[in-house]
């Protein structure tokens, strides 16, 4: 039987709050514990002295009797058939009372989680596909029919994975934590539990048709809008597409990947969309009004201006992409480009050769055209 104040033990005072009378027995279980004083008498000694005190000082009802009656009162009260284990208290009596002390100083926070209650809704998993669309079908939108396999809930049991009638049961070893607690001496430290594998429940009676999984390997199509102006690499969200949830939690997302293959006849620069238009020699001297035909096969009047240079870039504003964010439009931009015949009748042979005689061998920029002209002549 202790003969010493349990205030005076913690080193606290008679008006102490709970608080600190914890924080003080923390302290001393530190000092004393016997794993960081083996074989030494004393201090377990000590260590069981601060567990008698904070037996009764911690709980509300024995700390007001020991107020009132004094420690000698106190403890031939109890000497004779008592309340509290007194100095009898052994170490494993000291860890079953008081384990959440060590718990708290060694990570046991974990300890006193909150039970699971069952299953706990998890959501599906994301899922990702690639597509890819011609330029054109970028440039005015498109509807593309997506096929894939995902997880869908278990029509048989509706996602709880148990059989009909049935329901699924905490786990009695891990009493639905899903962890066991371990100590090892002075340390506390967790395990998935065994025998429902971390779950905290256990379905006794599965679902025949999904054997307690709750999902199934589906094969899905649906119809998926492609938004005109998509550029290449862009990804679509289609929500709720991805694999269904667990136990009722939501579903994935699918992201659709886009790519867009090259076309032989348009370029997309932004949101512009480029072509080139092969132009004649008096076609670029003296103008011309051409009719093209744009990407999405609409027919468009450009006027060429009298001497425009090979390479010149010719704007139409409001033809090209539409922008993804916005209601904004890039623009077709036409590219002059010179048709060089390989073969030229002699009537065009001389012709050329007159005019070349006219407009001399120089440019205005001082450069010879001389062997231009012997080329194509040639």
């Amino acid at each position: 039987m202790s003969t010493k104040n349990y205030y005076d033990v913690l080193g606290v005072a008679k008006s102490a709050t709970a608080d600190e009378i914890k924080k003080a027995y923390r302290t001393m279980a530190l000092k004393y514990h016997p794993d960081r004083n083996p074989d030494n008498k004393e201090a377990e000694e000590k260590f069981k002295e601060a567990a008698q005190a904070y037996e009764v000082l911690s709980d509300e009802n024995k700390r007001h009797q020991y107020d009132q009656m004094g420690h000698a009162g106190y403890e031939n009260m109890n000497s004779m058939g008592g309340g509290h284990q007194g100095s009898n208290m052994n170490m494993d009596d000291i860890f079953g009372a008081f384990g959440d002390i060590f718990g708290d100083i060694f990570g046991g926070q974990q300890q006193r989680s909150a039970r699971k209650k069952g299953p706990q809704p998890m959501r599906g998993h994301d899922l990702s596909k690639e597509i890819t669309i011609s330029l054109k079908e970028s440039y005015l939108g498109t509807k593309k029919e997506i096929s894939y396999y995902h997880f869908a809930t278990c029509n048989t049991c509706k996602g709880s994975g148990a059989k009909e009638g049935t329901k699924p049961q905490s786990c009695t070893k891990c009493n639905g934590q899903g962890q066991i607690n371990l100590r090892q001496g002075f340390f506390v430290y967790q395990q998935t539990c065994d025998a429902c594998q971390g779950q905290g429940f256990i379905i006794t009676s599965p679902c025949p048709t999904c054997n307690g999984r709750c999902r199934e390997k589906t094969f899905a199509k649906f119809s998926v809008t492609i938004p005109q102006g998509i550029y290449d690499n862009a990804e679509l969200r289609i929500s709720g597409k991805g694999d269904a949830g667990i136990y009722g939690g939501s579903s994935g997302d699918l992201y659709l990947k886009i790519h867009i293959a090259p076309d032989k006849n348009f370029t997309r620069v932004g949101d512009d969309i480029e072509c080139s238009v092969m132009l004649t020699y008096p076609q670029l001297v003296f103008g011309a009004q051409i009719e093209i035909e744009n990407i999405d096969e609409t027919k468009l009047a450009v006027k060429i201006p009298k001497g425009c240079a090979v390479g010149e870039r010719i704007v139409i504003p409001g033809k090209g992409f539409s922008a993804l964010r916005g209601n904004t439009r890039g623009n077709l931009i036409i590219i002059t480009r010179c048709h060089i015949p390989k073969k030229l009748s002699t009537e065009a042979k001389d012709a050329l050769v007159t005019y070349a005689d006219l407009i001399g061998n120089e440019t205005q920029d001082g450069s010879s055209i001389a062997s231009f002209f012997k080329k194509f002549l040639g």
